[in-house]
């Protein structure tokens, strides 16, 4: 019986920006999924999928699945037509849109198989098997997710607008910290929204240039003070970055109202995370007191939220 896990993940800075060649910040978070494979006999995989969902994930990215878990027994050399796998996915990542859900089941699933057949690989091999995981549901995947699944930390990312190799770093805080997330209940297509947000680029480049210079020192900013454990700061620069995405028009009213809350009942900072228009907000609470009172007025006002930590 060969076991692995992955972390799920949030992003800090960056949203929607990092497609334009700027440096987004994303981190692993300590909520995770563990894969659990077997050999028994026979051909081919039976899948046991018992991964806490939002309502219809599961079924909603199942035909996705199959072409990730393909990819990555393919690329770790594994050969269904000799013998069969009981894969069995479980953890306490609650699988919905921007946590890693699915890079963190890439990269548990590429541990199970290293360690069920004794193949000994390191995280660069991991992550690499994650990564082509990964393209089953992304097509061409940044890579940012499946990194922070595989090290933990924090991950500084640079897309290369020319096709060359994309710069990553990861990054250690001297500790955790803790962190709400919650869920508008709304799904937005990432792609839609993409486009959206390049039309307006396009129609307005100086509109979208101030913004992006506005962007360049809260990103810049916002490193220094993870690295320095400036918590204060980190918030007011969320805090920043969710202004600017409501410039570029990807939050709306019911994320807003979210923010709100989580900052009126304390946190240091929040803002949408991940595609926005739907999807998550993240808030900043360091201390089991803080994170509590924050958690607690999301669920109090109606949306499904979890108590989680960065930096891990």
């Amino acid at each position: 019986m060969g076991k692995g896990s992955g972390f799920g993940k949030t992003i800090l800075f960056g949203e929607h920006f990092v497609v334009y060649g700027l440096p987004a910040m994303a981190s692993a978070i300590g909520d995770f999924t563990e894969a659990i494979v077997e050999i028994e006999e026979g051909k081919g995989y039976e899948l046991s999928d018992n991964r806490p969902e939002v309502p219809g994930y599961k079924k909603k990215k199942f035909d996705e699945q199959k072409i990730s878990i393909k990819n990555v027994l393919t690329f770790m050399g594994v050969d269904l037509d000799k013998e069969k796998l009981k894969i069995t996915l479980g953890g306490n990542l609650t699988c919905a849109s921007g946590v890693g859900a699915s890079a963190a089941s890439c990269v548990a699933l590429a541990r199970a198989i290293s360690d069920e057949f004794q193949m000994g690989w390191d995280d660069t091999r991991i992550n690499e098997s994650a990564y082509e995981g990964e393209k089953g549901y992304h097509g061409t995947p940044s890579g940012i997710d499946n990194t922070a699944s595989t090290f933990g930390g924090l991950v500084y990312f640079v897309k290369n607008l020319h096709g060359g190799p994309n710069t990553m770093e990861t990054i250690k805080l001297s500790k955790p910290v803790d962190m709400v997330i919650a869920s508008s209940g709304m799904t937005a297509n990432t792609s839609v929204v993409v486009a959206d947000v390049r039309e307006k680029k396009e129609e307005n480049p100086k509109w979208f240039e101030e913004i992006v210079k506005e962007y360049k020192s809260v990103v810049k900013d916002g490193r220094h003070a993870l690295e320095m454990m400036d918590l204060e700061k980190v918030g007011k620069l969320m805090n920043k970055n969710h202004e600017l995405l409501q410039k570029i028009t990807v939050s709306n009213e019911k994320l807003d109202k979210m923010v709100k809350i989580a900052t009126d009942a304390g946190a240091l900072g929040a803002k949408v995370t991940g595609t926005g228009r739907g999807g998550n907000i993240n808030a900043l609470t360091p201390g089991a007191d803080l994170q509590d009172k924050v958690y607690n007025a999301l669920k109090d006002a109606g949306f499904a939220a979890w108590k989680t930590k960065i930096g891990v």
